[in-house]
């Protein structure tokens, strides 16, 4: 039986208010891992951010934690090039992975970033969730397909998130909508809910905030 996906609904008042009070801690960059022995201790629940490069990572994590160039926004593809970890108060590691596909890096060292990708996710077990960004205005790429794919493998389950929703003309947003359930629907790891996001405006972001706290 194929799954339905929809879009997920605004949080009810307690649940934003959960998000809200757990995004209201301090955040701070704790370190830039390159290998697995870098590795913080797994000592509290973790969610992750995956993402082809300049599909909008950084500005999400900024505007999901409302601190201004916590993760660094960058117009060059592959800028982010080891698994950063953030604290989010006590209780949450944020976890900005490497942006993936049209690197600006030698092949070499995106295999080494691939490698490591698949080590970490196929062994964290604190990892709750993977959120895989998708650009609102090209919908599910091949590239895409590829992490999603690694997170089946890995039985990491990931939610879609689309950024960038602001670009998108109302006409035209059903439709990369449509082409991206049907995308969603090949992968067994997929989360059923698409939270809608624009960094710029703020869209969603209350939304995302309750998911990570529901957790």
């Amino acid at each position: 039986m194929q799954m339905q996906f929809s879009l997920a609904e605004t949080p009810d008042d307690l649940s934003a208010e959960n998000g809200r009070k757990l995004f209201a801690g301090e955040t701070e960059f704790l370190k830039g891992v390159v290998a697995m022995n870098g590795l913080p201790d797994a000592d509290r629940l973790e969610v992750c951010f995956a993402g082809r490069s300049n599909v909008g990572k950084s500005s999400l994590i900024n505007a999901l934690t409302g601190t201004k160039g916590i993760a660094r926004a960058s117009n060059t593809p592959g800028r982010t090039q080891e698994i950063n970890f953030f604290t989010q108060g006590p209780e949450l590691y944020l976890v900005d992975l490497p942006g993936y596909g049209y690197a600006n890096a030698p092949l070499k060292v995106v295999e080494q970033w691939q490698k490591l990708l698949k080590r970490y996710l196929s062994g964290r077990q604190n990892l709750r969730r993977a959120f895989v960004l998708i650009d609102s205005r090209h919908g599910v790429k091949a590239v895409d397909a590829e992490i999603m794919k690694l997170l089946d493998s890995s039985a990491v389950t990931f939610q879609c998130v689309l950024t960038k929703a602001d670009k998108v003309k109302e006409k035209d947003r059903a439709q990369v909508l449509e082409q991206v359930k049907g995308a969603l629907a090949k992968h067994p790891a997929a989360y059923p809910e698409i939270v809608l996001t624009s960094s710029e405006k703020g869209d969603g972001i209350a939304t995302l905030r309750s998911i990570i706290a529901g957790l």
